[in-house]
């Protein structure tokens, strides 16, 4: 076998193993939390844009400005959400994240990732400080692929 068919297979086989773990963790999580997967991924885009507005939502999660009003409606009303008023357009308004949305979310996150603490425990010092090296370069070669988009 090829050392690229050897490196594509490695990787696909991390890729599917570490993106299995972390929805498995993410949903277990958001099913905990009473919300919706829709309403959990509008507060994980606004952790991630600080502000949007509603034709934003319902343009990335491609669904209909009604619907991303109903499910900003009901997170504003959980209190994850806050409602404000554009200051560029009075008729529009943006939704940003409470402390309270903000503090779910990082506990989502921590959730989605809890697993890798038993994955380090069962490595050698060794090999952790192997996987240190080889995440750093394909940490780098990502980051220099994306300054080239």
């Amino acid at each position: 076998m090829s050392k690229h068919l050897q490196f594509s297979k490695a990787m696909r086989a991390w890729m599917d193993m570490f993106m299995h773990r972390s929805m498995h963790g993410m949903t277990k999580f958001v099913k905990s939390t009473g919300l919706s997967m829709p309403q959990f991924s509008i507060l994980m885009q606004l952790r991630h844009k600080e502000t949007c507005g509603i034709s934003d939502i319902s343009e990335r999660f491609d669904i209909s400005n009604a619907a991303a009003s109903q499910l900003a409606e009901k997170l504003v009303q959980s209190g994850h959400i806050e409602r404000a008023e554009d200051p560029n357009d009075r008729r529009a308004k943006i939704l940003r994240l409470t402390q309270q949305g903000r503090d779910l979310i990082d506990a989502g996150f921590n959730e989605r990732v809890s697993w890798l603490n038993d994955l380090e425990a069962t490595l050698s010092a060794e090999k952790k400080l192997k996987v240190v090296a080889a995440l750093n370069i394909l940490a780098e070669a990502a980051k220099s692929l994306e300054e080239k988009e």
